[in-house]
């Protein structure tokens, strides 16, 4: 498929279940604890103001998709590339990049210094794709957890179930500011 044959523009409502669905698709989401996938994330990234959410179409089909924000924890002027997918079987050919870059874009003109997001330490495609985006690591924050002892025990190295998002300091990348 030629790189024409994709159409990056910004997500839609017409866009939103599909995008729900990729995510269900490529997101494992007991990983990271502390991450929740739903249509209701999904549409709290396309109510703001910054254009920071886009999808490639492959005719009228979401084949990926970039959620960006102007929020990252209490810095105003950094925002938060939070989600990004490609269809597996449209992986390599460059989207993720392109939408990487529209997204970021996007977010320095709504006022943003630095571009803020995580990568799961064993992703290793989703961190190469960061740092060729212009990206370079810059804080690595272990996520511990304590299990209640009255509680039902979990297998050794499991994670606990995702629940509801939690505002925490993030292993993060950032990009922008050539001060750093």
């Amino acid at each position: 498929m030629a790189d024409d044959d994709v159409k990056i523009t910004p997500m839609g409502l017409e866009h939103l279940r599909q995008v729900r669905d990729l995510g269900r698709q490529v997101y494992d989401v007991t990983v990271k604890p502390y991450t929740s996938w739903s249509l209701t994330s999904i549409a709290e990234h396309l109510d703001t103001d910054e254009g920071a959410c886009w999808v490639a179409l492959v005719d009228d089909r979401v084949v990926g998709f970039v959620l960006g924000s102007m929020t990252f924890e209490l810095r105003d002027d950094w925002a938060y590339l939070e989600w990004i997918a490609v269809a597996p079987e449209q992986q390599g050919k460059g989207i993720a990049r392109r939408l990487v870059d529209v997204c970021c874009n996007a977010l320095f003109a709504a006022g943003a210094t630095r571009v803020v997001t995580d990568v799961e330490e064993t992703n290793h495609a989703s961190a190469a794709l960061m740092e060729r985006s212009g990206f370079t690591a810059a804080t690595t924050v272990t996520l511990f957890t304590r299990a209640n002892p009255e509680g039902p025990d979990e297998p050794a190295g499991v994670a606990p179930a995702a629940g509801s998002r939690r505002t925490l300091i993030r292993s993060g990348r950032l990009v922008g500011d050539k001060r750093s």
